[in-house]
Formats: structure tokens, sequence, C-alpha cells
């Protein structure tokens, strides 16, 4: 069993979730390719809700959460966040915004200061993956668990579909 602020959240709200165990490479670093380890055992990789930071011009960072494999809509964003300019976090900045470590950035239990953006692929799926918190873990739920944690959050179809 691990501990973090997301297992925190999930069990004060009484969610339930499972730990996925991500094996850590000879460097202690996560294996790269979750959705290929979740494939080999017979589950969804497109179900991995990937967690993206970017950092706006005025400063501020915002998290998208988005499932499978769509590509952030830059000129989606940017209008939706009415900001001109936008760009990735940068690795630093990652961990010093959300206070977790690439690898391990959940969509939930943030900092008050990070917008969260939804995109509407998380409700594609019964069960989703999100970061634990914790590096070489992650956590499935239910996404309708996991949409109801999000609640706050703005919802709409931030990414390109690629076919």
């Amino acid at each position: 069993m691990i501990e973090s602020p997301v297992t925190k959240l999930l069990n004060s709200n009484n969610v339930p979730y499972d730990v996925v165990e991500i094996p850590l490479s000879e460097d202690k670093k996560p294996i790269r390719n979750l959705e290929a380890l979740l494939q080999s055992e017979g589950g969804d990789p497109s179900s991995v809700v990937r967690s993206i930071v970017f950092k706006t011009k005025s400063g501020d960072f915002v998290l998208l959460a988005v499932a499978g494999s769509g590509r952030a809509d830059w000129a989606v964003l940017r209008k939706h966040l009415g900001e001109r300019k936008l760009r990735m976090a940068e690795f630093d900045e990652i961990e010093e915004s959300t206070g977790y470590i690439v690898g391990a950035v959940p969509p939930i239990a943030l900092p008050d200061a990070i917008r969260v953006l939804v995109d509407e692929s998380v409700a594609d799926f019964d069960n989703v993956i999100i970061g634990s918190g914790v590096l070489g873990y992650a956590l499935s739920l239910s996404s309708t668990d996991l949409l109801s944690l999000l609640s706050d959050a703005d919802t709409r179809l931030f990414v390109k579909i690629e076919s």
C-alpha cells in the first residue's frame, strides 16, 4: 500500500481504487510506457489519464487531464484560458508547481493555485489510471469517481483527435 495526498483524498471521499505498480528501471526511473505495461496485462492503454502541465504568459500553471492519445489543441487552450501565449511547463517547474515529480503527477490533490482542465476523453472509460503522487505507482479508479472529484474543473474537448 502507498500513501500520498492522492490516496488520502480518495480514502477521505470513500473512493475505491487499485494500486498499479510500475516497474522501475535500473536507474530507478519508471518505465516510459505505462500504456505498454497495461496492454501486456490485458488492460486498456488508452485509459491512462495524462496530467499535462502548462505555464501561461501571466505565470499561472494549468493542468490538463486527458485520456487516450489525443494531443492538446493549443488554440482551444489559449482561447479557453484567455491567454495569448502558453507553453508546456519545464521539468523543474512541474514539481515546483504541483508538488509531484514527473511521472507521478495526478489530476487531483493539487495546490489550489493550479487550474485544472479536464478533457471529455476521461469520461470515455469506465475505469481510468491516474498518477498516484508516488513514483513507481499509479492508481486505477472509476472515471465517474474521478470526474466527481474534478467537478469544479472546466470540462470540454481540449484535444485534437488523432486517427
